[in-house]
């Protein structure tokens, strides 16, 4: 299977179930932000960031402009905020607190509309 295709059944299915799951438990994501303060999970959950990134990247490091580009920014993005929390971890959790707060439903649409952009790319469901 091609990387990008596998790429984009994945992050399509991750960003769905991730709306889903913020949309029918808005407490979770507050939860997570307070989890933050523990540096346990604030140095796990970087190294995670960093990983996935790193092999999102390394995988699929593709600068075309289609839908392909997503994916490359998708583990761009990852990378970046797992580098930024573990080298600058106050400065990010409140950079990260400060836009989920001003722009939340903005954000969770958004992540709705890139998940089912994505999964429509592999399986066709609506022709383009």
């Amino acid at each position: 299977m091609d990387n990008s295709i596998f790429l984009a059944k994945f992050w399509g299915w991750y960003l769905i179930i991730f709306f889903l799951i913020l949309s029918f438990n808005p407490k979770r994501i507050k939860q997570i932000f307070n989890d933050l303060n523990d540096e346990k999970f604030l140095i796990i959950s970087s190294f995670v960031a960093i990983i996935i990134g790193l092999l999102n990247i390394l995988f699929h490091n593709i600068w075309e402009p289609n839908w392909k580009l997503i994916i490359t920014l998708i583990g761009w993005v990852s990378l970046f905020i797992g580098l930024s929390l573990f080298i600058f971890p106050k400065r990010t959790i409140a950079i990260l607190k400060f836009i989920n707060i001003k722009l939340v439903q903005v954000i969770y649409t958004l992540l709705f509309l890139t998940g089912l952009f994505l999964l429509n790319i592999v399986y066709g469901i609506v022709p383009m």
